[in-house]
């Protein structure tokens, strides 16, 4: 069951950038000794690969809007990138856990925590300055290249870590969602306040008045 905690982190941190996850573990595997880590990623193709897609990713998550669009575009890809890392860290390990369950794992918690970052993402973007998308952004890469980093070495820590994340993203998601529901149903009763105001001295003598 080792196994286990390695495809839960990496499946958490692929669904928050999945080319830094292939490009880490396949350095890891390449230059630090990591046994755990599939042949498949640590090829120059997949590696030159990796870098140039996280690079774009590492630009067009720091600008407003632009993240919303990427990550809507991410939305198959990075559960996917989740399920097949998954599945070949499975196959390193074959008396631990099956490739299609390890899938499954790394394919459902990429999808979760890229939901999470999705939305929280969207929730920042309300904001018209463009320093919070930035600092998210670097949060985020440090958090992953950490987490698949402490994956290698001491995978149930990492895995734990990566739970906490997961639960406080999705606490953070439920106080975001909670708080703009309240900021529309202000402006709409704002609103009809206002208009309430405006009917009767629009109104000419003797007309009669809409009820309210």
């Amino acid at each position: 069951m080792s196994v286990i905690p390695l495809v839960f982190t990496s499946g958490w941190a692929s669904g928050i950038n999945a080319y830094a996850v292939v490009l880490l573990l396949g350095l890891l595997g390449r230059f630090g000794g990591a046994d755990s880590v599939p042949p498949a990623l640590e090829r120059t193709d997949v590696l030159i690969a990796a870098t140039v897609l996280f690079l774009c990713e590492a630009v067009a998550d720091k600008i407003p809007y632009v993240d919303s669009v990427w990550d809507a575009v991410h939305t198959v890809i990075r559960p996917i990138a989740g399920a097949t890392i998954g599945a070949l860290l499975a196959s390193q390990d074959p008396g631990s856990l099956g490739e299609v369950a390890a899938g499954a794992v790394g394919g459902t918690t990429a999808l979760v925590s890229h939901l999470i970052k999705a939305s929280l993402r969207m929730a920042i973007n309300t904001s018209p300055e463009p320093a919070s998308n930035v600092v998210a952004s670097v949060a985020e890469d440090l958090s992953v290249a950490g987490l698949v980093t402490l994956a290698i070495f001491h995978p149930w820590l990492a895995a734990s870590a990566a739970a906490v994340l997961l639960l406080v993203g999705a606490l953070l998601v439920w106080f975001a969602v909670t708080r703009i529901r309240r900021f529309l149903a202000r402006r709409r009763e704002r609103k009809a306040d206002r208009a309430a105001g405006r009917t009767p001295a629009g109104q000419a003598g003797g007309a009669s008045r809409m009820p309210y």
